[in-house]
C-alpha cells in the first residue's frame, strides 16, 4: 500500500507589488501552524520516504518547520514544475514516482493540490469528503492510502483517509 500526503504550505505574507510571489515568506500564524502540523505530524508517525516541495519561499519554509518530524529523514526534491502546479500536473507528477517510494509528501499551492485531492479521492459523500469539497486549507494535509502503482494513478484512485489542519488541532 502507498501512501501520498498532500500538504497545502502555511498562511504566507500577503501579495505586494515589491514582492515577487515566489518570494512571500510565512507570516508568523503560518510558522504557528505549520509546528502545530509537525507536531502532529511526528505523533502520528508520518514519515515520507520522498519529499517533492515547489520552491517558493513559503513552501521551503512550511517543510523546514516541519521536518524535525521525520525520522529518517526522507529524500527531498525542490522541484520548479511544483509552483502553482494545476492538480493534472501534479498527477502527471506523481505517475512518474518509482515503485520504490512508498510514501510520498507534495509541499504545494492551492488550487492545484486541493484539484488534485478532490480528483485522487474514491469518495463522493462522508465527513472528510465534504471537508474537502470546500478547501484545503493552510498547512492542511490530505494523507491518501493508494493501492496501485504511482504509473497507474487514476482519477478516484485513492483513499481519502484523513485531513488535517492547525484549526482542528487546537
Amino acid at each position: 500500500m502507498n501512501e501520498l500526503y498532500l500538504f497545502r504550505h502555511a498562511k504566507a505574507v500577503p501579495q505586494a507589488d515589491n514582492v515577487r510571489d515566489t518570494d512571500r515568506p510565512l507570516e508568523e500564524r503560518g510558522r504557528v501552524g505549520a509546528r502545530r502540523m509537525g507536531k502532529w505530524l511526528k505523533q502520528q508517525k508520518i514519515v515520507p520516504d520522498l519529499v517533492l516541495c515547489s520552491p517558493a519561499v513559503r513552501t521551503r519554509e512550511t517543510l523546514d518547520l516541519v521536518a524535525d518530524a521525520f525520522a529518517p529523514k526522507p529524500a527531498i526534491e525542490y522541484e520548479p514544475g511544483l509552483y502553482l502546479a494545476t492538480g493534472a500536473r501534479l498527477m502527471d507528477r506523481l505517475r512518474e514516482l518509482p515503485d520504490s517510494v512508498r510514501r510520498v509528501m507534495v509541499v504545494g499551492h492551492n488550487p492545484g493540490l486541493h484539484e488534485l485531492a478532490q480528483v485522487l479521492t474514491d469518495r463522493n459523500v462522508g465527513p472528510l469528503a465534504d471537508r474537502l469539497a470546500t478547501n484545503l486549507a493552510t498547512a492542511g494535509l490530505a494523507r491518501f492510502e493508494v493501492s496501485i502503482e504511482w504509473a497507474g494513478l487514476r482519477r478516484r484512485g485513492a483513499r481519502l483517509v484523513a485531513l488535517v489542519s492547525p484549526k482542528d488541532l487546537g
